[in-house]
Order: C-alpha cells, then structure tokens, then sequence
C-alpha cells in the first residue's frame, strides 16, 4: 500500500509542495526517456514517460535522508536512527517511494521545459512501474493555461459608451458588486470591535451593520461625487469587459472552472449562515444538493474566470503592474487587523486587486 503522496496505478494524487526546491538544471544526459503528450478535453494534458534506471540508483541516498531526518524508535533520537534500522522498520516499499518521489520532483520541471509545456497548477501522478534496479514509469495528468485570443480592447474600450453588442449589464449585477463592497466592510468594523486577529469567531453580521448606500459611501470607496456616478461607472467597466469577452476566443482548463466554482460555493455558505440556518438544512429545504447547485452556477463560475483572465491577460500585454511600495502599502493595511494571516495569500490578493483596478482605468484612458 502507497503512503499518502504517491499512489498504486488506480489512484492519483500530486507532486509535494516544495516541488521547486527539488528543481535542477538539465544535464547533457538526460534522466528521463519515452516521453509522449496526450491532450485531453478541457486544457488538460497527459504525459508519460520513464525515469532511468541509473537516475533512480542515484536516489537511494537522498531518499534514506529524508526518512532518516524525521525517523525516531525506542533508544535512538529524531534523526539520529542507524540506516540498517531504518530499512528494517519501513521496508523497501517506503524507500523505494521516496525514491521517485524525490526523481520526479527534480525532472518533472525539466520534462515540462524542454516539451514547453505551459501548466498549471499540480499535476496528479500515477506510477505505474517501480522496483528495484528498474526504471520508474509514470504517468502524469496536468491543466494547460488557458488559451486567449483577445479582441481589439482597445478599440472596445475607445467606444465603450456608444453602441455595444456585449449583453446589457443589469442593475442586479451591479447592486451585487455594490453589496459585496458593503459585507466586506461591515465584516471588518465587526472583526475589528471583536479584537482584530486572524480568528473569526466574532458576532454574525447583519443588515444592520451594513454601510447605507449614500453620496458618502460613493466618496469613501472611490471618490466618486455620488451614488449616480458610481453606479455608472461600476456599468461601464463590466459592460466593457463583457463585450470584450464576447469578441475574444478562451479556452479555459477545467482547473480554473472549479477554483472559481469553489470561492463561489464558499461566499454561498457564508450567506447561508448568516441567516441563521445551516447549509445542510437549506439544501433539504430547496431539495437539491451541492452538485445540483454547481450545476446551476457553471455558466456564472465561466464567465467570472473568463473575467479574470482577460483582465491578466491585458496587464500583461500592455506591462501594467502597482508599484511595489503600493502593494507593501496595502498589505501593511490588512496584516495590521489581520497578523497571522498567510502574507503569501495576502499579497496575491493585493495584486490582483490593484492590478485590476490598473487594468481598468487603462481601458477608461482610451477614450
């Protein structure tokens, strides 16, 4: 039986973390052989291939380092365990795992460099050959970054105010944006009068603790003159990106569908329980079940994604980044209230939120 990070040829799982710091510069020789790409519907990729032999043999030393550093029995300390010990206590199977998963953790980023190969995020694996003194074959299922074709935006932006052939933006949809503005800073005031820190366990928001929709809240979030300006402005940037959408070419991978489809699922929960009913009891009262819902939602999850990458994919064409001291600015901010929170997390969100907003206000320059 595999321990958990590798797997038997009908199960699948990924390649560790820190699969960067395994990462090495290719040699004359190569380690690897017999590789073949398969594309796959959805911007999925399927790779297999061997590792030799005589790459494995070079293993056994870094694999029984690696057991031995966390490794402690009875009259040895963690780290300190003779190897005979060791390979007697785990087994051949256990070394001959690290093993591969050390080798493909070092040539998998050179098989994807040399094949020029665009993924993304990790890859699943299955080994289906390992032994001793054998070569290790595997098999790998990765997504591809989605495939844009991107229409004049320039041009579309130049006459986003005239006529548009994108679908009509609705006041729902930009009540919505508006309302997510007024829950996240309603969460914060909470949060903050709680104590501030990374826990959440702070009182249940509700209506009452939302900002009301006024000429001051207009000014506060963007500086907008009033609530008419803001709204216009908040249609004019969604009706821009919608008709460029609907004249650019995206395939996206199933990868990026689900991330999105997961943050959607998430917020819903957070709605849920706000009201005061759990989610397993809204789900019998509306009789559907979390598929059903993700079923309803794939199209908007599509079409927030396609958002998203059209609006990377502009930042960067026309090199459009924030200042670094703008994003530690910003980061500062949110890791004040918020000082345990992951800053790698943080500064992703940061980015994405300034470049964005960057991206935007290049498209309104265009006029």
């Amino acid at each position: 039986m595999f321990r958990k990070g590798f797997t038997s040829t009908h199960e699948r799982t990924h390649l560790p973390k820190d699969v960067e710091k395994y990462r090495v510069i290719p040699l004359m020789t190569k380690n690897y052989t017999d590789i073949k790409l398969n594309p796959l519907p959805e911007r999925e990729l399927e790779i297999i291939g061997t590792i030799t032999a005589e790459k494995m043999a070079l293993m056994r030393d870094k694999a029984l380092a690696k057991v031995k550093a966390d490794f402690e029995t009875d009259g040895f300390r963690k780290g300190n365990v003779p190897e005979a010990i060791i390979i007697q206590k785990v087994g051949e199977m256990r070394l001959l795992e690290e093993d591969a998963e050390i080798a493909l953790s070092e040539e998998y980023p050179n098989i994807l460099e040399e094949h020029k190969v665009d993924s993304i995020g990790r890859p699943e694996i299955n080994i289906t050959k390992l032994g001793v003194g054998s070569p290790l074959e595997f098999k790998v299922k990765t997504s591809l970054m989605p495939d844009v074709k991107l229409a004049d935006y320039k041009k579309i932006a130049k006459t986003a105010d005239k006529v548009t052939t994108a679908p009509a933006v609705t006041d729902k949809e930009v009540d919505d944006v508006i309302k997510n503005i007024r829950e996240n800073i309603a969460h914060q005031k909470v949060h903050n009068d709680a104590g501030g820190g990374d826990k959440h366990d702070h009182r249940e928001i509700t209506d009452a603790d939302l900002p009301e929709v006024n000429d001051e809240f207009a000014k506060m979030i963007g500086g907008f003159e009033n609530v008419v300006q803001m709204k216009e402005k908040d249609k004019r940037r969604v009706d821009t990106l919608e008709e460029i959408m609907g004249k650019s070419t995206i395939d996206l991978p199933k990868i990026i569908i689900d991330g999105e489809m997961e943050k959607m699922l998430a917020q819903f929960k957070d709605d849920v329980a706000k009201s005061g009913v759990s989610y397993e009891d809204y789900l019998k009262h509306v009789k559907k079940t979390e598929d059903d819902l993700k079923t309803e939602w794939k199209d908007t999850a599509i079409k927030r994604a396609k958002s998203q990458v059209i609006l990377n994919t502009i930042s960067r064409e026309e090199g459009i980044t924030p200042k670094e001291e703008e994003i530690k600015l910003e980061m500062g901010k949110i890791l004040e209230h918020h000082k345990d929170a992951d800053r790698f997390r943080v500064r992703m969100y940061v980015e994405t939120f300034m470049t964005n907003e960057l991206v935007f206000q290049f498209l309104e320059s265009q006029k």
